[in-house]
């Protein structure tokens, strides 16, 4: 019997503006709920010593819509359950009140389960209205599991939606494989030889940037901010989307971007997004029915690719350096193309090996 495996993916759609102030009128009453969740846990705290879960706010909740909430019943039940879940995770007594007005205002959020929400003819229906929206994905194919209505700094709102999606088979034992190494100056490097120079789109919009800041026009601020994020976003997509339809078996180093946003160098390591592009890579390689992987890139960069030996540029003066000649076998490297083939090695290795790779 032959089944089709399926996983989980979230569509984003934009929704038309002009139901924006439905929209920030049910937010008003999901952040009722919410701040209700958190003063409850507060008292239950003081008094007993014990946290809420999901399950007992229900008990608190039930009957809240026919007391003059506009949500669906589920929707309520949505927020509770990630109250608890946020509480938990931060383990805090109490999370931070949702504001509906004011400058510190919370950016509109509702969450919804699959009960509340039904797509149709190009629309979505939520809170008894048929909501518009750009459906470049025909949402009507789709089963909508849950997701969620949220609002950017902008004013905008989307619908993030968490749909089933049928999994590629694993593509054949003839697998093309390629190692991936991450910089500054060369945003990717492969094994193959193919770069990606690093394209700054925050540098390249910063003096904009300053001069609406200086201005204090705020919405022009948050416009350049937007065009920053999206052209990011369209880039990381287009070349991660070209390597997992290009290669079956992709092994990327695991550069620690976390702690490099801490040196000198956190502006350049943000503006590249290497988070952001080795998760692309791994879910678009789920779905393709490809390998991905993240291996261990120490001394990627030293290590001659051809005999071994560690003979290349080290410590911060070698950093400069960006083609060098192996002093054991005289041969010439492009030093991010040398790491991405160390790197493609390793990860080969990992695999004959048996043993699972870094995730």
């Amino acid at each position: 019997m032959n089944r089709t495996l399926n996983k989980t993916k979230v569509l984003r759609l934009r929704l038309r503006d002009k139901h924006a102030r439905l929209l920030r009128d049910v937010a008003r009453e999901v952040n009722f709920v919410w701040n209700y969740c958190n003063e409850l846990q507060i008292t239950m705290f003081n008094r007993e010593r014990r946290f809420l879960s999901g399950y007992d706010f229900a008990k608190f909740t039930r009957g809240a819509t026919k007391e003059g909430l506009h949500l669906h019943s589920h929707t309520v039940q949505a927020i509770a359950e990630e109250y608890a879940t946020r509480r938990k995770q931060f383990r805090k007594v109490r999370l931070s009140w949702r504001k509906s007005t004011g400058s510190r205002r919370s950016l509109g959020w509702i969450p919804f389960k699959k009960a509340a929400i039904h797509a149709a003819h190009g629309q979505v229906k939520f809170a008894g209205q048929w909501l518009s929206l750009w459906d470049s994905y025909g949402l009507e194919a789709y089963q909508i599991r849950a997701g969620n209505i949220c609002e950017d700094a902008r004013g905008r709102w989307y619908l993030n939606a968490c749909v089933a999606v049928p999994v590629a088979k694993h593509k054949s034992s003839a697998r093309r494989e390629v190692g991936i190494d991450l910089g500054l100056e060369d945003f990717v490097a492969t094994s193959a030889g193919e770069k990606l120079s690093a394209p700054q789109f925050y540098r390249g919009l910063e003096p904009k940037l300053a001069l609406a800041q200086r201005a204090g026009k705020k919405d022009r601020v948050r416009a350049i901010h937007a065009k920053i994020a999206n052209r990011r976003k369209d880039s990381l997509h287009q070349f991660s989307t070209h390597l997992v339809r290009g290669y079956d078996t992709i092994f990327v180093g695991n550069v620690n971007a976390s702690a490099l946003a801490k040196t000198p160098h956190a502006k350049s390591v943000l503006d590249a997004g290497w988070s952001a592009f080795r998760t692309m890579l791994r879910y678009k390689c789920d779905f393709a029915g490809a390998t991905f992987a993240e291996v261990n890139e120490a001394f990627s960069t030293q290590t001659c690719s051809a005999c071994d030996s560690r003979s290349g540029p080290k410590g911060i003066a070698g950093l400069g350096i960006r083609v060098w000649t192996c002093g054991e076998c005289e041969t010439v490297h492009d030093r991010n193309v040398n790491a991405a083939k160390n790197i493609l090695a390793a990860g080969r290795r990992r695999l004959a090996e048996g043993i699972p790779a870094l995730f």
